[in-house]
């Protein structure tokens, strides 16, 4: 299935991404975490609830948001999980070529979330330097703690695409990740979820990122340095991950700040994010700082 939150006549609801019309899904929970923490029953009454539909809205009669408006918590993400992007970022600040040993993990906060197709926030009075980076994304089905490899996949509710936005002269200035991703506005995620069922492969998927059409970004998830899998085993140690967690999975090479010469987005842009077999995002970034 491809779940979705979307507004319609000014109610918030969850449903299902069938063609090119919503299925109303909120007779089976009242949105996206309240079905994840349903578990698998809840999956299943969402299924039946598809199967069963004789009516639907037309998809171009609703605004999709974020599938997950208001998360529990900080956003986790992986940076340097891609050998290229992690060769392209050692390059440009002059340090050795080598691959991290274990992930480098960093957050985004709540705030941050956003629609698959809303405006980016752009203030030039704090940064100038705005980076996109394509990223697939996990989305946790239930909570657990010392998961192992083994174990770590069924873990997983879906999958869905976001677009870690990067501040890249603040991560500058503040030595650490998180201000310089924590900008409001600056995780768009969508256009749905694509329940861990529906995605059989998630390490064979191409993704890629454009700018006013140019390609930017041509990865594909064969290449993360540490899977899905290893990554939760290593977040989950000693730490209680939850339903309805977000891991950012990383993002390949190709970013702006590794371009010669650099190149950053700027108000007017219009950035694409796009994942095989999950959907494409598309943001312009804001003008007069919306």
């Amino acid at each position: 299935m491809k779940l979705v939150t979307y507004q319609l006549d000014n109610q918030t609801k969850v449903g299902a991404w069938r063609e090119d019309e919503i299925v109303d899904l909120s007779a089976v929970a009242p949105d996206m975490l309240a079905l994840i923490d349903m578990g698998a029953n809840g999956l299943a009454q969402a299924q039946a609830q598809l199967e069963a539909a004789t009516a639907a809205t037309p998809l171009n009669a609703v605004k999709l948001l974020s599938p997950i408006p208001n998360p529990r918590r900080n956003i986790i993400c992986l940076g340097l999980n891609y050998a290229a992007h992690a060769d392209e970022s050692n390059r440009v600040k002059g340090f050795a070529s080598e691959l991290p040993q274990f992930p480098v993990i960093f957050n985004k906060a709540t705030t941050c979330m956003n629609g698959p197709y809303d405006d980016i926030p752009y203030d030039a009075n704090v940064s100038t330097k705005i980076d996109w980076e394509v990223e697939l994304t996990v989305v946790l089905g239930r909570s657990g703690k010392n998961i192992s490899t083994d174990e770590g996949m069924s873990y997983v509710f879906g999958y869905t695409v976001m677009n870690d936005i990067s501040a890249r002269d603040l991560q500058r200035d503040h030595k650490q990740f998180f201000k310089g991703k924590s900008l409001d506005g600056s995780a768009p995620m969508g256009p749905c979820i694509v329940t861990a069922d529906s995605l059989p492969d998630p390490h064979l998927l191409h993704l890629t990122s454009r700018v006013n059409g140019v390609t930017k970004q041509d990865g594909n998830t064969s290449d993360l340095i540490f899977d899905i899998p290893t990554t939760i085993y290593h977040l989950s140690r000693g730490m209680t991950l939850l339903a309805g967690d977000i891991i950012a999975t990383g993002t390949p090479e190709g970013v702006g700040f590794a371009r010669t010469p650099p190149e950053f987005l700027k108000p007017g842009d219009v950035v694409e994010c796009e994942i095989e077999g999950i959907g494409v995002i598309r943001n312009q970034i804001g003008v007069n700082g919306g």
